[in-house]
């Protein structure tokens, strides 16, 4: 079965437009309902969403297809998505479902569905759902007695909080430590400071005053320039940058660096081989992580494996092959022994325990990995042709390989929503593979056509 309006990460679009009208939402609401509620004894199904504005209308549409269907939609109000996962496992509610759009700006949203064990649903099961959405099952619901209801839950904030604190090592503080965090005036603006003070430290908080329309506005991990220039200003030993909806991350050190995903990668990497806690002696990464990291992996006598782009698809290798750590170069890092899925303040937290237990600063220990050059383009086609059958393209990316040897690395992909080829390049040469990117789009423009 194809999806047409599931991504990458469930569905997404410009709010109040199909698919993210309230329509479609409703829909979906009855469709997960019917898919789960009749798989399960279990009829909860919870309903959390980050800060925009869009987010009542789409959540009131949920409810109302879930409680259609006899199912019982529990609102969790403004929570991070890993939140919404580790509550649907926690409450043994029979899916869960985060209303975000990530690091979207705010007139775009989303949602995002998770199993009853706090995971991300597999395509196949997206696609299921997808069909049923024009289907006639959706159009017999209960009646009576037997139609759902709707409430909200208070303490959910609490509990994810609590569960926070208690991945940090009971024999760690924080205490001493100034620790200046950005919530993007998202859904962790209010969870992610009290995680940090309650676990000691002492917390200068940005990005904490949604009002709907600004979340990730020059703020938070798309934008780490202000909270470097104020970790800075405050000479504070650490910035954590979220997004909008708290699954990635970056940190800054007290220098004013700002580090991303890769980085972040490798560090937690080496830890956790050298505590021999690191399954497998492998990281699970996508095709889009930096060469140096898997340069470095290897130097330590460590294996990468890369699946294709999405933190659902680390996830499904981790848990196919037992690995317990992954992570994207976007700043998502899975921690499987404490999480179902990326957790930006679960993993500011893990780097934090490493430079506690080191006695270290962030800058001291970020070197871990050389970063190589790196280019992204994005190329308009008509057309998607199988590249292989493309000659004019395969040849001068087999003579692009060939040069950049075991020294670089070019990925051609198409983007599954948009008319788009992406075009990644990896090289010791800036200049070098800047030319080879301008090279390859005129040749896919010529030979696909320029959209």
């Amino acid at each position: 079965m194809t999806r047409k309006i599931f991504g990458t990460d469930g569905v997404r679009g410009l709010a109040n437009q199909a698919p993210m009208d309230p329509e479609t939402a409703l829909a979906l609401g009855r469709a997960l309902a019917r898919y789960f509620l009749g798989k399960s004894r279990k009829n909860r199904i919870v309903i959390g969403k980050d800060t925009r504005l869009s987010g009542y209308m789409i959540e009131n549409a949920l409810s109302s297809g879930i409680c259609s269907m006899g199912g019982e939609a529990i609102f969790l109000g403004p929570l991070p998505t890993p939140g919404i996962a580790f509550i649907t496992q926690a409450m043994r509610a029979a899916a869960g479902v985060m209303i975000s759009a990530s690091h979207n700006p705010y007139y775009d949203n989303g949602i995002k569905f998770f199993d009853h064990d706090g995971f991300k649903l597999p395509d196949e099961v997206e696609a299921q759902l997808e069909a049923m959405l024009d289907g006639e099952a959706l159009k017999r619901g209960p009646t009576h007695g037997e139609v759902g209801r709707a409430y909200r839950v208070e303490d959910a904030a609490g509990r994810y909080i609590e569960y926070l604190k208690g991945t940090f090592p009971k024999e760690l503080t924080l205490e001493g430590a100034k620790i200046v965090v950005d919530c993007a005036h998202g859904a962790a603006y209010r969870v992610a400071p009290t995680v940090f003070e309650e676990l000691g430290a002492d917390v200068v908080a940005l990005g904490v005053a949604p009002n709907g329309t600004n979340i990730n506005e020059a703020c938070g991990a798309l934008h780490p320039e202000s909270l470097r220039e104020r970790v800075k200003a405050e000479g504070a030993d650490l910035g954590v940058g979220l997004d909008g909806d708290a699954d990635r991350l970056v940190l800054v050190d007290e220098r004013g660096a700002i580090l991303h995903g890769d980085v972040l990668m490798a560090l937690c990497a080496r830890d956790l081989q050298e505590r021999k806690t690191l399954a497998q002696d492998t990281v699970v990464a996508t095709v889009m992580s930096n060469l140096g990291l898997e340069i470095a992996l290897k130097r330590w006598g460590l294996k990468l494996q890369r699946v294709q782009v999405g933190d659902r698809y680390i996830i499904e290798a981790m848990r196919r092959h037992h690995y317990n750590f992954g992570g994207e170069q976007s700043g998502h890092l899975i921690f499987s022994d404490y999480s179902t899925t990326g957790d930006g303040i679960l993993a500011a937290l893990r780097v934090l325990s490493i430079l506690v237990r080191r006695g270290t600063k962030l800058s001291q220990v970020a070197n871990c990995m050389e970063i190589f050059p790196q280019v992204l383009l994005n190329v308009r086609v008509r057309q998607k042709k199988d590249l292989h059958q493309v000659p004019e393209v395969l040849r001068l990316q087999q003579d692009i390989e060939k040069t950049l040897g075991d020294k670089g690395r070019l990925l051609l992909r198409y983007s599954g929503t948009e008319p788009l080829l992406r075009i990644m390049l990896e090289g010791e040469d800036q200049g070098q593979i800047e030319k080879f990117a301008q090279d390859l789009k005129a040749e896919t423009e010529k030979a696909l056509g320029r959209a």
